[in-house]
This record gives structure tokens, sequence and C-alpha cells, in this order.
């Protein structure tokens, strides 16, 4: 069961400057940076606040740091902007399997890594009405190193 939003991700150009852009205009912060070199990014997690389940909100960042990752090639065709929308489960096998029986594709047969140790996968944004749409389990807390 999707339990939140558990983040936005945002695709940028600048990594360092569009933080400096949501620090000083927003206050955010922050919580937890990282390369994933599967993905070919590095990403910026900014907490918006926390939630009743025991996860939190944010703001993810994302710069490509390769011209042949998916964040690159998508903002080269898009431009900077909102890239998906991630939403949270206790479960992303489980859910992933519930929603792929109702005829939506899901990206990654298996879920993989994703930021701060969750385990993430990616539903078809054709499927999605044009969103391109993100399901995590969050790692447990003592995981999620900064």
């Amino acid at each position: 069961m999707l339990t939140r939003i558990d983040h936005i991700g945002i695709a940028c150009h600048d990594l360092d400057a569009t933080v400096e852009f949501y620090r000083a205009t927003y206050g955010f912060e922050v919580f937890h940076t990282e390369v994933n070199e599967e993905q070919g990014v590095r990403e910026a997690m900014l907490k918006i606040n926390e939630t009743s389940d025991g996860g939190a909100s944010y703001l993810q960042l994302l710069e490509p740091t390769r011209e042949d990752s998916t964040v690159a090639k998508w903002l080269a065709k898009n431009g900077e902007g909102v890239h998906h929308i991630a939403f949270g489960t206790a479960d992303v096998d489980a859910d992933a399997a519930d929603i792929r029986g109702k005829g939506v594709r899901v990206l990654y047969e298996e879920p993989r890594r994703g930021s701060m140790g969750s385990r993430i996968t990616f539903l078809h944004p054709k499927d999605c009405h044009g969103v391109l749409t993100e399901l995590v389990t969050s790692a447990p807390v003592e995981s999620a190193e900064h």
C-alpha cells in the first residue's frame, strides 16, 4: 500500500546552484548527498517534513554525471524541472507486482538500490498519464547514513 509522497525528483544541470536556490529561497537544507554510479547521477535530498509512517518527504535534486544517463537524456529533451514523483511503500516488491497485475509496465524486473539505501522501481510514464513514477521502500533509519 502506498503511504506517502516520498520525494519529487527534479533534474538540474548544476546541483550546487540548484541546492543553493532551494536553501536561499525556501530554507530547505541538504539532508543527504550521494553519487549513484548505476543511474549516472549526483544527487541531493532536501528533507521537507517527517511523515506519520516514520518516513519523510524530500525534494531529490538530480545532476547527471555522464551524457548517456537517463537524467542527462531527459534534460537534453525537456530542460530542468520535475523529472518524477516517488511514492513510499512498506513493500516495493508487493506493490510493484500488484500494479504490474493492473497492466502498468514496471521498468525493473527486480527493485534496485536507490537513495539512502532504499529499494526502488519505476513505472512507465506512458502508463501513468505522462508521469514517471517511482515506488520506494526506505531503508531502516539506522542504515540511512548521511
